[in-house]
C-alpha cells in the first residue's frame, strides 16, 4: 500500500476505504478455499463416507475431507482421469472430415509411419499439436528431425528441466544424428538402449536391465527403481550389492556390473515413465496427421476448442492464416455457432466466438434462417428473430464484428439504427400475435397496401481505427484489416525481429520491435514495492510479453497505454516456453525518427548518376545525423566511410522514404 501513494492517500482521508483496507489485511494469508484436484479420483469398495469426510463445493461436486496424502495413509486408492481438450478436438475433426469429404477416418488405425505427418513434426508447424506448440518444443523438433515414433516418444521424456539441465537432451540429438559416437558398456545392453541411441531415458529400461543382466524380477526391478527415486544410501548398497552378484550370475565381470550400475544410477534421477510418454506422444502423433493431411478440418476444430479463449483464437487465426487458409469473418446468412468448413481452403468464423452472443441468440437466427431464407437488411433480419432472445446488446455486437456487412450498409448507420428498427420490429411482432394486420407480415400485393419503411438517418461510417478496434473487442482479432499495416514500413525499417521469430534468436540477445500495446498490467515488485508493467504487444504477426522492470518503467512509463505503437528496445528471455523482451527503453512511433543515431548507405554496385541525386537529397535536410558510407572493396573487405558535416541530416520520414525510393530499400540500414 505504502508504494502506491494514491491508495495510501485514500486509506488516510475515506473511513470506508480504511475499513475495507484494515479488513482485506486481516484475512490476507488466511485459506481461502479448499483445493481440488483437476483429474483426482478416490476409489474403495465400500462407500466413501465409512472411510472419510465428504464435503461439496461451490460447483456441487463431492470432495475428499482429507488431502491426497492422507487419502494415501488409510490406504485408499487415487486416480488421475485426464479430460484432454484435445480428445474432442481430434473426434471434431474426423467428423468434420465424414462431412466434408465423406471420408471415415479410423484414427485407430492410421500409418505411423506417414511423410506428411513427420514433415511437419520436422519442420516444426506444430502450432495447435498437443504437447508440441511450445517455442522450445519447437525449436528442438528442429534439431531432433523426428523420422520414427520412437523419436517422439523419447523427446516428449527428455523435454523436462533435468535432462535438458544435465546435457542430456543435446547428447540424445547428437547421438540420434550420428555425431557422437554410440558406445554400450556390454553387449546386453544393445536391444535395450539401441531405440534410445544408448542413453538410458525411461525408467522401464532400468528395470529391463536389472532383469536381463542381473536376473531381477520384475518386483526385485521396480524396487531398484523405487529405490534409485529415493536415494537412500543403505538401500542403494544393498541394491548394488545384489545387481552385481547377479550380473557374475550371467558371465558379466563385476567391474562392467559396477559400472553399468553407476550408469543406471546416474540417469535413474531423470528416467521417465515411457507408458505416459507413449500415450502422450500418440496423442501428439494423431494431431499431427490431422494438421498435415485435414489441415482446413483440424484448424476448424481446433478453432472451436478454443472459442472462448481470446488469446488461443487469436493464436490460431494467425497460424491458420499462414498454412493459406482464409478465415472468414462471421455472417449471418452463413454462420453457424460454430466454425465451420467452407471449402478447401477457407473457414467461416462461428458466431458463438462474438462477444455477448450466446446460444440462444444463434439458435434463433438460425431457426429464422430456415423458414425465410437469406435475410436482406437489417429490418429483415428484426422482423423474423425473437426479439426476446436476440437483443440490442446482441445485435450490435453483430454489426460491430462484421457479421451484418452483406447488408451493404455503414455498420455505423446500422447501430444508429437500431433502435427505430427494433421498435417497430417488436411492435409489429406484437400486432401480429395478437392477430392484427402486420405492416411485415405479408408483401405489399397481398396486404393490398404498402409498408411503410423506417426513416433511418444517414451517418458516415466509423473511421478505421475505430471500426478495427470494434472487430477486435468483439472478436478478438482484426478483420477489416490491422492497425499496423500502415505502420507497416515502421515495423521493417525498425524492427530486427517478429514476434514469430523470436525463438529463432538466442537468450538475452538484444532486440527491436514495432508493435502494438494491445494490453497493459500495473502492477509493484514483491521485494521492493516498486512499480513495473506487464503489456502484450502485438505486430503483423503475432503477440509477445514485455516485461518493464521499475528502471525502465520511470522512464517510460508516460508512453505506456494500451492502443499506443511503439517501437520497445530490450533483450530476450527464452528461459521460459514462451518468448519474452526485457524492456531497457519504449518510444512511442511518432518519436522514433528523432532516435536514429545514424543512417548507413550501402554504394556498392550503386550507379555513378545516383550519387549527385543522393548529395542534393542529403542537403536538403540539413541537422546533426550522421551519414555512414559503406563500400566492398574488391578484396571482399567492407569500408566505412563518414561524409563531411555539411551533409549530416534531421532524420523524417519523408527522408527516409525519399533517400529508399531513390536508392532501394535493401541500401540504407537505420542505427537507434
Amino acid at each position: 500500500m505504502g508504494a502506491v501513494p494514491e491508495i495510501k492517500n485514500l486509506y488516510k482521508n475515506d473511513n470506508q476505504i480504511k475499513e475495507l483496507i484494515d479488513v482485506a489485511l486481516s484475512l490476507e494469508g488466511l485459506n481461502r478455499h479448499a483445493s481440488v484436484h483437476a483429474a483426482g479420483v478416490v476409489i474403495a469398495d465400500k462407500p466413501l463416507n465409512n472411510y472419510m469426510p465428504l464435503f461439496k463445493t461451490q460447483e456441487e461436486q463431492i470432495t475428499t475431507g482429507y488431502s491426497m496424502s492422507a487419502l494415501a495413509k488409510i490406504g485408499l486408492l487415487k486416480v488421475d482421469f485426464l479430460g484432454l481438450r484435445t480428445l474432442t478436438v481430434i473426434d471434431s475433426t474426423l467428423k468434420i472430415i465424414q462431412q466434408t469429404k465423406k471420408q471415415v477416418i479410423d484414427i485407430e488405425n492410421i500409418p505411423m509411419d506417414d511423410a506428411n505427418t513427420y514433415r511437419l513434426l520436422t519442420l516444426a508447424a506444430t502450432i495447435g499439436i498437443f504437447q508440441l506448440e511450445s517455442s522450445g518444443m519447437r525449436d528442438l523438433l528442429k534439431k531432433l528431425e523426428p523420422e520414427r515414433f520412437e523419436d517422439l516418444i523419447a523427446l516428449l521424456a527428455l523435454y523436462r528441466p533435468g535432462p535438458i539441465g544435465s546435457g542430456m537432451l543435446d547428447d540424445f540429438i547428437q547421438r540420434r544424428h550420428n555425431r557422437v559416437p554410440i558406445k554400450y558398456n556390454h553387449k546386453s545392453l544393445e536391444p535395450i538402449l539401441k531405440e534410445t541411441y544408448g542413453i538410458i531415458v525411461y525408467q522401464e529400461q532400468i528395470m529391463q536391465i536389472a532383469s536381463q543382466l542381473a536376473g531381477f524380477s520384475l518386483t526385485q526391478a521396480d524396487l531398484l527403481r523405487w529405490a534409485m527415486s529415493k536415494k537412500i544410501p543403505e538401500i542403494m548398497e544393498q541394491q548394488r550389492r545384489n545387481f552385481v552378484l547377479g550380473c557374475a550370475k550371467n558371465e558379466i565381470h563385476q567391474t562392467i556390473a559396477s559400472n553399468i550400475f553407476d550408469l543406471i544410477e546416474y540417469f535413474s534421477g531423470y528416467g521417465f515413465n515411457k507408458s505416459h510418454s507413449t500415450a502422450y506422444a500418440l496423442i501428439s502423433y494423431r494431431t499431427a496427421y490431422l494438421k498435415a493431411n485435414f489441415p482446413v478440418e483440424f484448424m476448424t476444430a481446433l478453432l472451436t476448442s478454443e472459442r472462448d479463449n481470446t488469446d488461443k483464437i487469436v493464436e490460431y487465426v494467425n497460424e491458420t492464416t499462414r498454412m493459406g487458409i482464409k478465415v472468414l469473418p462471421p455472417d449471418i446468412n452463413e454462420s453457424g455457432a460454430l466454425f465451420k468448413v467452407i471449402d478447401n481452403n477457407s473457414i467461416r468464423f462461428g458466431l458463438l466466438a462474438v462477444k455477448n452472443v450466446g446460444r440462444g441468440a444463434i439458435e434463433s437466427v438460425i431457426g429464422a434462417r430456415k423458414q425465410c431464407g437469406h435475410f436482406k437488411s437489417l429490418e429483415d433480419l428484426c422482423r423474423h428473430l425473437d426479439l426476446r432472445l436476440v437483443n440490442r446488446k446482441v445485435l450490435e455486437s453483430l454489426i460491430k464484428c462484421g457479421a451484418l456487412d452483406s447488408f451493404l450498409m455503414p455498420r455505423a448507420q446500422m447501430v444508429a439504427s437500431l433502435d427505430t428498427i427494433l421498435e417497430l420490429s417488436s411492435k409489429t411482432q406484437k400486432e401480429h400475435i395478437s392477430g392484427q394486420l402486420s405492416f411485415f407480415d405479408k408483401g405489399p400485393e397481398q396486404n393490398g397496401f404498402k409498408a411503410a419503411a423506417p426513416k433511418l438517418p444517414q451517418i458516415k461510417e466509423w473511421p478505421e481505427p475505430q471500426l478495427l478496434a470494434f472487430e477486435k473487442d468483439m472478436l478478438g482479432f482484426y478483420v477489416s484489416g490491422h492497425p499496423l499495416v500502415r505502420y507497416a514500413r515502421h515495423l521493417k525499417r525498425f524492427s530486427s525481429t517478429s514476434t514469430t521469430t523470436l525463438a529463432q534468436h538466442h537468450d538475452e540477445e538484444e532486440v527491436k520491435l514495432v508493435g502494438l500495446i494491445c494490453k497493459v498490467k500495473q502492477t509493484i515488485t514483491r521485494a521492493k514495492q516498486e512499480k513495473m508493467a506487464i503489456l502484450k504487444l502485438e505486430d503483423l504477426e503475432g503477440v509477445v510479453e514485455v516485461l518493464v522492470f521499475p528502471v525502465a518503467y520511470q522512464k517510460v512509463s508516460r508512453y505506456i497505454q494500451s492502443g499506443t505503437v511503439v517501437l520497445v528496445k530490450g533483450r530476450l528471455s527464452l528461459r521460459e516456453d514462451t518468448p519474452k523482451i526485457i524492456a531497457n527503453d519504449l518510444f512511442p512511433i511518432d518519436e522514433i525518427y528523432r532516435l536514429i543515431t545514424s543512417l548507413n548507405i550501402n554504394l556498392s554496385g550503386m550507379r555513378e548518376n545516383l550519387f549527385e541525386s543522393l548529395k542534393e537529397l542529403l542537403s536538403s535536410s540539413r541537422g546533426n545525423t550522421p551519414i555512414y558510407l559503406h563500400l566492398d572493396t574488391p578484396a571482399k573487405a567492407r569500408i566505412q566511410l563518414v561524409v563531411n558535416e555539411e551533409f549530416f541530416v534531421m532524420p523524417s520520414e519523408k527522408l527516409i522514404l525519399d533517400i529508399e525510393n531513390l536508392i532501394g530499400e535493401e541500401r540504407l540500414s537505420l542505427s537507434i
